[in-house]
């Protein structure tokens, strides 16, 4: 069976997939994660079999053939997530595998499905330019913003880590750094501080850093803070200024500089993006 082809995928993407009974074959050159939402499904990757439900899902690596099937009416919600494209650390996908999802993953699953649904633009006439605009420009924020929260959410799950066993092995717990960047985005960077914090000195800890997530500290920690960004901008009761300041940044012009840099508009008019109205019924 021949795996299906993709057009290059450049920035990440969240959709409700339904998988039918026959079985099908897939392989791309960026990572995924399959979240269960409704029903059940079966997929292979690497030849490991796990049935997937609404406390499960797949992390699928980049160039991983994965077979799969549905199983009577289900729908998934799927993460499409090219490499550098968010504040991943790369060990996170060394392996194809199924993990558990504790609850609150599980809400957000739903939350983040019942919201794609508004996200997926409606049928608009030829004359219609500027509102197929906005409507690109919002599934743009929305697919943005959606997968940061996902990805947030299987770094910090339970279990999603690889084990206490295989990190003490390869010398680094990248999940724990993660939550450690995330509580302290608002200070400097000292990596003697992270390193301590995990037991290293600062040359073994930047070489190891860079093993578990595929880039610098300094690096991933922009990244970060551009993610969380991303987030702390939907809600409007947060100032501009009081968003830079939360993520790390020293004033607003070098926060806004480096978000139009990444996303490809100041943080302004990210937010001032028109909620999508209507919109369409699931795929």
């Amino acid at each position: 069976m021949n795996p299906h082809h993709h057009t290059p995928v450049t920035a990440p993407g969240v959709a409700l997939r339904r998988y039918s009974a026959a079985e099908a074959t897939d392989l791309h050159d960026f990572h995924q994660i399959v979240l269960g939402l409704d029903g059940a499904m079966e997929m292979v990757v690497d030849g490991v079999g796990e049935r997937i439900d609404c406390c499960s899902a797949w992390l699928i690596p980049a160039g991983a053939q994965h077979d799969y099937a549905g199983i009577g009416e289900n729908c998934q919600l799927v993460l499409d997530l090219p490499a550098a494209s968010l504040a991943v650390p790369e060990r996170l996908f060394r392996a194809a595998r199924a993990v558990r999802i504790d609850p609150a993953l599980t809400q957000l699953v739903q939350q983040i499905a019942q919201q794609a649904v508004l996200a997926m633009p409606p049928r608009v006439s030829v004359d219609s330019t500027d509102s197929a605009n906005s409507t690109d420009s919002y599934a743009r924020r929305f697919h943005w913003d959606a997968s940061a929260r996902l990805c947030a959410a299987v770094i910090a799950q339970t279990g999603i880590e690889g084990g206490a066993a295989f990190e003490a092995a390869a010398g680094l717990d990248y999940a724990r750094i993660d939550r450690w960047l995330r509580a302290h985005l608002a200070e400097p960077l000292r990596i003697a501080d992270l390193a301590a914090h995990c037991g290293f000195g600062m040359r073994r800890f930047h070489q190891l850093f860079i093993e578990a997530f595929g880039e610098t500290p300094h690096r991933y920690l922009q990244r970060l803070r551009l993610d969380t960004a991303l987030t702390l901008l939907a809600d409007p009761r947060r100032s501009l200024i009081d968003v830079a300041l939360e993520v790390g940044f020293g004033d607003q012009s070098a926060f806004t500089h480096a978000f139009t840099r990444r996303f490809g508009l100041a943080p302004g008019q990210w937010r001032a993006l028109p909620p999508q109205a209507g919109g369409g019924g699931r795929p």
